[in-house]
């Protein structure tokens, strides 16, 4: 997959934790909260709106090299540890744009304190059970099943990581799914309290959903977009979960 080095690394300490986190740019806060399968590095997505935005890109605790918090079992836990950082920070103000399983993430955080966030965008967020369908279990089935059935179709998958999977690229996704499961397995990618507490939600939100999306049904994008007072629904054609792999020009718009 292609990445750009415009983005810089670097570690921040948080409740003891030391969270490895991407950023670049200038201007407005932008907080990305990356995927069930990890982050890919500074991808484009992140390039393109470093035009106009400070973007920060955390790797979750328990993914990739950040620390694993052995006492997480929730995705709130994460959306804690992610206010928590950015308190490290110093930001106060930010655009929240959540991905897919980090979009539960940051649809948990927004409920927690949505004074702290000016917008927020969710691209195939998780967190609520589907009404119709279910989402896509991905500890029955391998991990590249699993990261195919996120692609809009066979030759997106291949474009984005290859004919084969490199066994690192294995093994990171094995490491993140491990972490998911400690916090979203039972029940499975979803929270009975989350629907609830939506609706308190009243920053202007934007819910994005790739038409082609094989692992959370639409009606989970409809749901969201209903329980948040002033949240949108779009769809973007040629894409699946990975929107933001997929379609970067189009989710950065």
């Amino acid at each position: 997959m292609n990445t750009s080095t415009v983005g810089q690394e670097r570690s921040v300490e948080v409740v003891g934790l030391n969270i490895r986190v991407w950023e670049g740019g200038a201007g407005e806060p932008l907080l990305v909260i990356h995927h069930d399968i990890g982050n890919a590095g500074w991808i484009p997505l992140y390039e393109t709106l470093a035009a106009n935005f400070r973007v920060i890109v955390p790797e979750l605790p328990g993914y990739g090299r950040s620390d694993r918090p052995a006492w997480a079992r929730h995705p709130r836990d994460i959306a804690i540890i992610t206010h928590l950082m950015l308190d490290k920070l110093d930001i106060d103000s930010a655009v929240l744009v959540g991905l897919g399983f980090g979009g539960w993430i940051a649809a948990e955080m927004a409920t927690m304190n949505q004074r702290r966030f000016r917008r927020l965008v969710l691209a195939g967020a998780m967190g609520i059970r589907p009404s119709e369908g279910e989402v896509l279990d991905q500890m029955m089935s391998s991990l590249t099943d699993y990261v195919k059935s996120g692609c809009a179709g066979q030759e997106s998958f291949v474009r984005l990581f290859g004919e084969e999977v490199s066994r690192e690229q294995d093994l990171a996704w094995d490491y993140a799914r491990e972490m998911t499961a400690r916090i979203a397995w039972k029940p499975y990618m979803f929270s009975h309290q989350l629907p609830h507490l939506l609706g308190s939600v009243e920053i202007p939100a934007l819910v994005v959903w790739g038409r082609e999306n094989r692992v959370v049904p639409l009606a989970c994008g409809e749901a969201f977009a209903r329980a948040m007072p002033n949240a949108a629904l779009e769809i973007v054609d040629g894409a699946g979960l990975w929107i933001d792999l997929e379609q970067p020009e189009t989710l950065a718009r």
